[in-house]
């Protein structure tokens, strides 16, 4: 897995201590947008064959608290991890064979997209998930 990515600089910038395991990960979830912990893990697993699933587990636990890496989970499915964070996207699900795509936040009059009431929180991500059927199942 071979990246132009400067992930150590990433992780410094993050207040992150630079370990094999956190970097390993962090290149594994940007050549596998929307990959489940079992693709990561194989695909960390393939650079470091020693590392443990807790080492991936927790890597992923403060990759995503540091907000370089993001966790979805949509109904019925597994938790990815994705590295496009920092916007406020949306994502498409196929209902046969569980493919995740981005799509851009909705464009247009888009009203569900503004909470009728906020209950004093400050809103800052709308969570869309799409549904239906990708190319190859349809």
């Amino acid at each position: 897995m071979a990246t132009t990515l400067d992930f150590p600089h990433l992780l410094r910038e993050a207040a992150l201590r630079v370990t094999r395991p956190r970097v390993a990960v962090l290149d594994a979830v940007f050549a596998h947008p929307h990959a489940d912990t079992e693709l990561i893990i194989g695909a960390v697993r393939r650079e470091l064959p020693e590392v443990s699933r807790q080492a991936v587990y927790d890597s992923l636990h403060a990759l995503t608290a540091a907000r370089l890496v993001r966790r979805i989970q949509p109904a019925g499915s597994v938790a990815r991890y994705e590295s496009r964070v920092g916007d406020n996207h949306h994502h498409v699900v196929c209902r046969s064979c569980g493919r995740v795509a981005d799509v851009d936040c909705a464009v247009g009059r888009a009203p569900c997209l503004t909470a009728s009431n906020d209950s004093g929180f400050t809103i800052d991500e709308a969570e869309v998930v799409y549904w239906g059927r990708c190319p190859d199942c349809w």
